[in-house]
């Protein structure tokens, strides 16, 4: 094995291993927030994802408008922090305080909705300031995050809200996606700083599991949701077509 094949072994062992983890310890999370996801799409009501922050809005983005995915997944896709926007813009932005309130307040979300919340590390102000709001607002709030990664940032850096608040503390329900600090997780041999980053991985792989999970709860009680088929694939735009004009105003982004 040469030494490009062993950090590509080395790295899937990482990823697999943060997989299998999140798996064995967050089942009940999991099941708690797609009983919540479910009794929303009974109610023909929307289930609504915003990831403040670069590479978490990648996860909002992952389980909206995707083959196989809830079509009651309505993303807050804020120009704000998207990485297209340009990257430094999009890490001040989501460190800016009130930045979030703003958004959410927009996304004209109230009392009864249900708002998944995701971002790799769980800190930054923007994220924070939208889980405030949104249980101003008597929102339900879900947070995937990670606990570990949180905890041990400290109470003075620069990402922090004012408040120096985790998204797990300020959620009615949280999802642990267990990311390590600095989320970057190899060395290679001659560089100075770790590389290969998880949470994208961790996102996508918890986002899908909830999915999964509530469209199984919705079935073991008669109600077949309308999942998304891909657009690429054969009688994938007719198959949508059905459902354009029942979500077509309710999701912004659609």
């Amino acid at each position: 094995m040469n030494a490009s094949e062993q950090l590509a072994q080395d790295y899937l062992g990482k990823i697999t291993g943060l997989l299998e983890r999140i798996r064995l310890e967050e089942a009940e999370n999991i099941s708690i927030a797609a009983d919540i996801l479910a009794a929303q799409v009974t109610k023909d009501e929307l289930v609504h994802i915003y990831g403040p922050g670069g590479h978490s809005n990648l996860a909002s983005q992952e389980v909206f408008f995707r083959a196989g995915g809830l079509m009651h997944v309505s993303a807050i896709l804020d120009e704000g922090t998207l990485l297209s926007s340009g990257a430094l813009r999009s890490m001040a932005m989501e460190r800016t305080p009130g930045y979030g309130r703003i958004v959410i307040q927009d996304a004209g979300i109230g009392a009864g909705d249900v708002l998944i919340l995701v971002n790799a590390y769980g800190i930054n102000s923007a994220l924070i300031d939208a889980a405030l709001t949104a249980r101003e607002l008597s929102v339900r709030t879900i947070g995937v995050s990670s606990r570990e990664h949180a905890e041990e940032t400290a109470s003075d850096h620069p990402a922090r809200h004012p408040q120096k608040l985790n998204l797990h503390d300020v959620v009615d329900h949280h999802i642990d996606t267990k990311v390590p600090v600095g989320d970057a997780v190899m060395k290679v041999p001659g560089a100075k700083e770790k590389t290969a980053a998880v949470s994208t991985f961790a996102n996508a792989f918890t986002l899908n599991w909830l999915m999964m999970s509530t469209i199984s709860k919705l079935n073991d009680i008669g109600i077949e949701p309308p999942l998304w088929r891909s657009g690429n694939a054969a009688g994938g735009d007719e198959a949508n077509q059905q459902f354009i004009s029942r979500f077509k105003g309710r999701v912004r982004k659609l």
